[in-house]
């Protein structure tokens, strides 16, 4: 039987209980730690870290509650555990893992109830079975939960993609903010799970469970640490009343020409001559309120320029580092490229690499080589 060879099979038992004692020591890191270990100056979402607590929490608990699977020999009482502990996975570990997904997205608060919504089929399907001690209605249910994994997928690529539009309309800066990578690792991480709820009962199904288990574990801790929380209150920048346009009094959403070339010679004036766009994190809403004018008519604006925000500084950034780099040149000046790209406004040297590389159609390494030819 398959329990009798889990009950021999030491290293498997050992490795288990190791999964188990991890997600609980990761629990309370989250929840007793002050401070990050990857990322120490990055400041995460209170309730990203307190929902992946409780997400590394039930996945020790749920290692709990399937022990009695080893040591029982009845084939009922065997396929009963199995319904009690898909029974309380679905009401704990299901819902904390949809709820994680949805924090990590910051533009807007999403609604929870349809998280009950989706699982409730479940719940009621596996409490049905161990009601009436018949199971031949489960590979319904795996379907569903199949299904269920999928469109969850096909849901957070639309989201995210509205996020990572959001974060260019509103950030210069987008280290520490982008997750798109991270829901391609968790989607993949997902269906490995949901793939080896069809595989045959073995060795190879039970290893690598607990090594997905594992691997998500480690993946969710350095993620939770280096998302930076976005609703925090940012330093305000001085409102400059005297150069402010009324906007407000405008009609429709189409900005007239009079306040279109405002806003230009504003952003002139207060944005490019001050070299403002240098500064790390500067929000669109920090250089409305800097220039004096609406946040919706500066978004309005980037966007009929044909641009976001972010590209307008990374635009700006991209020219002072050309400049510098000119400058250098000249004065035959010792320099790197990553020491530009510092001075130029990036904390990451990829990110202004791929900045660059958009900007100018080639590899910064190959512009400063044919630059000096």
């Amino acid at each position: 039987m398959y329990e009798q060879q889990i009950r021999e099979d030491i290293p498997f038992i050992m490795f288990y209980a190791g999964v188990a004692m991890v997600s609980l020591l990761a629990s309370c890191y989250l929840l007793f730690r002050r401070g990050n270990a990857f990322a120490s100056g990055v400041t995460t979402p209170v309730r990203l870290r307190r929902c992946t607590a409780a997400f590394f929490a039930s996945i020790g608990l749920s290692h709990v509650w399937y022990v009695p699977v080893i040591f029982l020999t009845s084939p009922d009482q065997v396929r009963e555990a199995y319904l009690i502990g898909g029974l309380l996975d679905s009401m704990t570990v299901l819902p904390l893992a949809l709820l994680i997904l949805t924090s990590m997205l910051q533009d807007r608060k999403r609604p929870m109830w349809p998280v009950p919504v989706m699982v409730a089929p479940i719940v009621m399907g596996l409490v049905l079975c161990i009601i009436t001690h018949d199971d031949t209605l489960l590979p319904l249910f795996l379907v569903y939960l199949l299904l269920l994994g999928i469109g969850i997928i096909i849901y957070m690529i639309h989201e995210v993609r509205l996020y990572g539009r959001w974060l260019r309309d509103n950030y210069a800066d987008l280290e520490y903010k982008e997750v798109w990578k991270s829901f391609v690792v968790l989607a993949v991480i997902l269906l490995a799970f949901i793939i080896y709820l069809f595989d045959d009962d073995g060795p190879s199904y039970r290893y690598v469970v607990q090594s997905c288990c594992l691997v998500l574990i480690g993946y969710l801790l350095w993620r939770v640490e280096t998302l930076s929380d976005l609703s925090l209150s940012r330093p305000q920048l001085p409102f400059v009343e005297e150069e402010a346009v009324a906007v407000e009094s405008q009609g429709g959403n189409v900005l007239s020409e009079t306040v279109h070339a405002n806003i230009g010679s504003l952003l002139q004036l207060h944005c490019i001559d001050t070299k403002l766009y240098l500064q790390h994190d500067l929000t669109l809403l920090q250089l409305a309120k800097t220039i004096g004018i609406n946040r919706f008519y500066l978004s309005q604006y980037f966007a009929s320029q044909g641009m976001t925000y972010n590209s307008y500084i990374n635009n700006l950034r991209i020219s002072h580092f050309v400049s510098l780099y000119r400058e250098a040149v000249s004065t035959q000046r010792p320099f790197t490229a990553q020491e530009l790209a510092r001075d130029s406004g990036y904390r990451s040297y990829s990110t202004f690499s791929l900045a660059f590389k958009q900007r100018m159609g080639q590899n910064v390494t190959v512009w400063m080589h044919e630059s000096n030819e």
